[in-house]
Order: C-alpha cells, then sequence, then structure tokens
C-alpha cells in the first residue's frame, strides 16, 4: 500500500480545532472557503501519493550521489519536482505579487504533511525553499524580493540555509565564513559549509545560497555575522544566468536515513570557479555574494528561517508517524498470526490481539495530537501576521512563539516513537528492510537532531518563553485548556478525558511554578528539566486538543454528523490519548521537579 493522505482527519482538524472560518475572515485571505481549502487538499493528497510516494523507497535504495562536485540525484526525482513546481505547489502560502496563492499558513501545513509523508528526502528540498522565501520577505530589498522569490516559487531556483560549519555546530557565535567587501557592493565570500541540505543537485537551474558569514571588523560573537545570497549560478539584475559561482560541493554525507536528500559540505572561494564581480574586473577566488539588510544583523535575519524550519521539521514529525501507522495497520489487517485471545477457531488477522490494537492506538493517538498542536499553531500564525488588530496580532505572536519548539520537539520525539512501534507490529519483518517500516524509523531519527535537537528547542522554551517572563505565557495557555476542561461534561468518555486533562494541566502547572521559583537561581537544575518540560507541555497541549476534538465530535454525532464512524473514532482515540498519553504528564513532573539531583549526581569523572 502507497500513502493515502489522512484528508478527512485534516479537514476536521483545521475546520473544528484551527477555526478556519475565523482564519478566512483575516484579510487576504477571504478566498480560503471550505470548498477551496478542501479542493486543494484533495488535489495534493492526489499529487504526492500518486508522484511522490512511489519514489520513497527509490530514494533509500538509490540515494543522491556526487562526482566532481556534481550531484545526482534518485531517479524520477527531476521528474516530479518539475511536476511539483508546475503544479504551484511551492507557492502555496507565498504572496501572489510573486507568485505564489497567498493561502493561509494553515493550509499549507496541511500540505505540507501530505509532501513529507510522501517522500521525506523529496520533501525537504521545498522546505529549505520556503525557509529563504521567508528570509527574503523579511529581510531582503525590493531588488532582491523581485529577483530571487518569483524564481523559487516558480522552481526555476531552489534555496539553502548555510549556517553549519566544522567549528560551528549549534554554536554560531564559532562562524568563521568571511565575506570582504567588494567596490561594487558586492562580497567576496570564503569559507566552508557543512550539512547543508540540498546544497547542490540537478533538480534546479540554480541554487540560491542563504550564507551567515564576518564581515572584516566585524563584532566577535553572535553579534558579528552578517547574511548573505550567494547563488550557485551568477545571475544579472534581470534574472539571466551567467557564470558559475565560486562555490563547490566537495561531497555529500552517507546518512542513516533520508538517503535520498543530498546534504552538502560546500567550499565557498576555493578557487574552483574564479568569477568576475558584477562592476566589472578580473576574475578571482571568492563567491560574489549580496549582503541581506544590515551588517551584522545576519542570525537576526536567519532565525526567520529558523524558526520557519523548526515549525516545518515538527510537521515533518506528524507526517513520518502517519505514514508509518499506514505501513503497520496495513501489515496488522494482512498478517495472520496466533489464536485470538478469547479463542477462535484458528489464527487471526494480528490486529485482533490486543497488544497490537495498543501499538497501534498509541501511533493514531499520538500522530493526531500533534496534528492538531502543529495546525492550531498555524492558525495562530496566520492571525499574528494577517489579523488588522495589532493586539490580536500580538497574543497570537506570542502563542505562536510558544507553540514553536514543542511543535519541533515533541512532534520529532512523538514520530520516533511512532516509527518504533511500526517495526515492532511488523515483528521481525521490521527489522528486514524489504517491508519499508525500517526506513520509516531510520529516516525519523534525524528529525529531533537536525534545526535544532530536542534539548535546544527545550532551552528555548524554558530560558526564553517561560524563565524570562516568570511563567506568564504558560499559564496564559493553561488557562485555555482549563477552560476546556471546564466546558466537558463529568461523565462517559468525556468525563473520563476531562479528569486526565485536568491532572495533566495540574502536572504542568507545577512544573511551571517550580521554574517560575526556581529558574533564574539555580540555572543547572532548570536546564536539566528542560526536555521533560518540553515533552510535558507537548503531552498537554496536544492532549488539550484532542479533548477539543472529542468534544466537537460528539456535539456533530448527536446533532446527526454524516460520519458517524468517523466522529466515534475520534473520540475513541482522544479517550486513548487521556488514558494512555496524559497519564504521562504526573511522571514527567516529577522529573522536572524532583530530578535534577539524579541527573547531575556524578562527577565528570565517573562517566
Amino acid at each position: 500500500m502507497s500513502y493515502q493522505a489522512p484528508v478527512k482527519d485534516m479537514l476536521f482538524t483545521i475546520r473544528e480545532l484551527a477555526g478556519l472560518e475565523c482564519v478566512r475572515q483575516l484579510p487576504g485571505f477571504e478566498d480560503a472557503t471550505d470548498d477551496t481549502v478542501e479542493a486543494v487538499l484533495h488535489e495534493a493528497a492526489k499529487f504526492n501519493g500518486e508522484v511522490l510516494a512511489p519514489l520513497n523507497w527509490t530514494g533509500d535504495l538509490k540515494p543522491s550521489s556526487v562526482a566532481d562536485g556534481v550531484v545526482t540525484t534518485t531517479p524520477g526525482f527531476r521528474d516530479a519536482f518539475r511536476a511539483f513546481a508546475e503544479g504551484g505547489w511551492q507557492g502555496v502560502q507565498h504572496p501572489s505579487v510573486f507568485g505564489g496563492q497567498n493561502l493561509p499558513k494553515l493550509v499549507s501545513t496541511a500540505c505540507t504533511e501530505m509532501l513529507n509523508s510522501a517522500n521525506l528526502s523529496f520533501a525537504l528540498c521545498p522546505l529549505l525553499t520556503d525557509g529563504a522565501i521567508e528570509a527574503l520577505l523579511t529581510a531582503g530589498s525590493p531588488a532582491q524580493q523581485q529577483l530571487f522569490i518569483p524564481r523559487m516559487i516558480s522552481g526555476e531556483w531552489t534555496g539553502t540555509m548555510n549556517l553549519t560549519e566544522p567549528q560551528a555546530g549549534s554554536d554560531l557565535s564559532l562562524v568563521r565564513t568571511r565575506a570582504e567587501p567588494l567596490p561594487d557592493g558586492t562580497y567576496r565570500i570564503f569559507g566552508q559549509k557543512i550539512y547543508i541540505t540540498y546544497g547542490e543537485h540537478d533538480m534546479a537551474d540554480n541554487i540560491v545560497h542563504l550564507v551567515l558569514a564576518r564581515t572584516p571588523g566585524a563584532p566577535e560573537g553572535v553579534k558579528g555575522i552578517s547574511l548573505f545570497i550567494v547563488p550557485k549560478v551568477m545571475v544579472d539584475a534581470d534574472g539571466n544566468l551567467g557564470a558559475r559561482n565560486d562555490v563547490f560541493c566537495t561531497s555529500v554525507e552517507h546518512k542513516l536515513g533520508i538517503k535520498a536528500s543530498p546534504t552538502a559540505v560546500l567550499l565557498y572561494g576555493d578557487g574552483k570557479f574564479p568569477v568576475a564581480p558584477a562592476g566589472g574586473g578580473a576574475a578571482a577566488p571568492g563567491a560574489i555574494g549580496w549582503l541581506i539588510g544590515e551588517e551584522n544583523r545576519g542570525l537576526e535575519y536567519m532565525f526567520v528561517m529558523m524558526n520557519a524550519a523548526r515549525f516545518a521539521v515538527g510537521m515533518q514529525g506528524v507526517a513520518i508517524a502517519e505514514r508509518a501507522y499506514q505501513k503497520a495497520v496495513q501489515y496488522a489487517r494482512d498478517r495472520v498470526q496466533s489464536r485470538a485471545v478469547e479463542g477462535s477457531s484458528g489464527p487471526v488477522a494480528i490486529i485482533r490481539h490486543p497488544d497490537v490494537r495498543r501499538m497501534l492506538m498509541t501511533m493514531r493517538a499520538l500522530t493526531e495530537g500533534a496534528r492538531s498542536l502543529g495546525y492550531v499553531a498555524a492558525a495562530a500564525y496566520d492571525a499574528a501576521h494577517a489579523s488588522p488588530d495589532a493586539e490580536v496580532r500580538k497574543a497570537n505572536q506570542t502563542f505562536y512563539e510558544f507553540l514553536v519548539p514543542i511543535v519541533k520537539g515533541f512532534s520529532t520525539e512523538m514520530s520516533l516513537e511512532v516509527a518504533s512501534l511500526g517495526v515492532q507490529v511488523h515483528g521481525g519483518m521490521g527489522f528486514i528492510e524489504e517491508t519499508g517500516a525500517a526506513q520509516y524509523y531510520r529516516d525519523a531519527r534525524i528529525l529531533t537532531i537536525y534545526e535544532g535537537t530536542t534539548a535546544i528547542q527545550a532551552n528555548d522554551l524554558i530560558g526564553r518563553k517561560t524563565v524570562r517572563d516568570g511563567g506568564r505565557t504558560a499559564m496564559g495557555v493553561l488557562e485555555r485548556v482549563r477552560e476546556t476542561v471546564s466546558g466537558l461534561p463529568k461523565d462517559g468518555d468525556l468525563g473520563a478525558i476531562r479528569t486526565r486533562l485536568a491532572e495533566g494541566a495540574d502536572a504542568l502547572e507545577a512544573a511551571v511554578a517550580w521554574f517560575a521559583a526556581h529558574g533564574k537561581a539555580d540555572a543547572r537544575a532548570t536546564y536539566a528539566g528542560s526536555v521533560p518540560y518540553l515533552m510535558l507541555c507537548g503531552t498537554v497541549l496536544a492532549g488539550w486538543q484532542m479533548a477539543r476534538a472529542a468534544q466537537r465530535a460528539t456535539e456533530l454525532l448527536a446533532s446527526g454528523g454524516e460520519d458517524a464512524a468517523f466522529l466515534k473514532a475520534k473520540i475513541g482515540t482522544a479517550r486513548f490519548y487521556a488514558d494512555h498519553v496524559l497519564s504521562r504528564a504526573a511522571s514527567l513532573r516529577t522529573s522536572i521537579v524532583d530530578g535534577a539531583a539524579g541527573t547531575l549526581a556524578l562527577e565528570e569523572a565517573m562517566f
């Protein structure tokens, strides 16, 4: 079975939880009607299911390769990318003035999820291009925007993000790539960048690298970093391609997963392609680049791209979890093994066995919970950027920024659990590559690492989003959770969900209070609990969305909702989440409040 996009669940989440009706009332989003959104999602499902999903396995077997600095992508990827671009999928959320469709991020998030479910390795190229577009929309000059953004939306060119260097991983204060100014206002770029996703490929005519570098005399640390546009192929003011720029791919990494995605090592200014500056002069080593915005504000601009990428990686977690879940369900239906525990005349499909059912329900509940939280965050982003009311924009921006590290960290950690359970459902066959279950596990493994590890997301959530304001933002979110709790009945499935959600909210409130009291006084104890805190936030806030989903499904059932089976499944999945996932909240709270002593108990020499 190939990938079948869960359009029904996506539409339910978009409409009933994320509030599509409110989003389309925002200026510029009036065209996001129910019918339009449904049509877009069905077309996205068709494209991803028919074109990209069949290439996922191919990419694992025949990954990208490099020879003499030229990367050849997986067979079929070039044609698929052309179809992707011609279908307008790169521009779903981008402004129509540059050739995009100007649909809400809420809608593009569902399209992005499908893209990543269908083919995670392929999807990384559009993901980085989206980030480059966002950075240019934020800080690029009008001329830079007009030159580069339409061609990236059209798929003629793609984009990358160049941060990491051999000595500068997560600590970007150590960036040493240098940018030397030229008389015509351009710069020559010299340095090495590593782990550059789609830093070299054969799917588009040009690659627009956004590169962090230091200008002469720049301050040390992150305050001295600037951001530059450095195209693979030189372009003139009209977008015509010229000579090759002095950037060269020395190798691509051999990876555990996402093998079809070329992760490049790039050399800037190595002299392999000497180039003359646009203002005239002799060809010389040094890649030609254009400054974005002001000098020494590069990290500020790059954070726009990084934030967009972090949210997108969180949705990659949801996407790979969905794909692993679908694979496991199909296998569990088909695999006949052992008699039913209550007795049967012969072996039964393993989906009949209670523990297989438990694993499948865990996979389903975690995926739906993380999806709901991500879509709600996307709707907040739309309101933060498009609402005419400044207070509404501010409140939604605060909410969105609080959720981004949770969406990234919780959803990707969740995807590892789900993909691992997918292998387990397959039993021994899951450990054999030919079944395909292992690929999702291997592909998912990078998600907790790139664009900031789970610990980096958790440190951001603790330091910038919780301790800094004394827990006010977190408590504000908790007030919304408690409003949902108070609106749930006290009996039946919703009553059980109410009880577990209330317990989860209590655990989260206790953790926030502990950080507010101790966060600034004992940094090591605070950060020892950062990842448990992120997971607690994700567990409770996804549970909040599942409770809202169950409540709305119950209302629709009572009013004669057309798809009773879907609505009952939504309620049952939410009940499972409450009993089996929300119940983890108490132990996470203990790890946060009481766990630092054990975490820091050993001296370094004892390890």
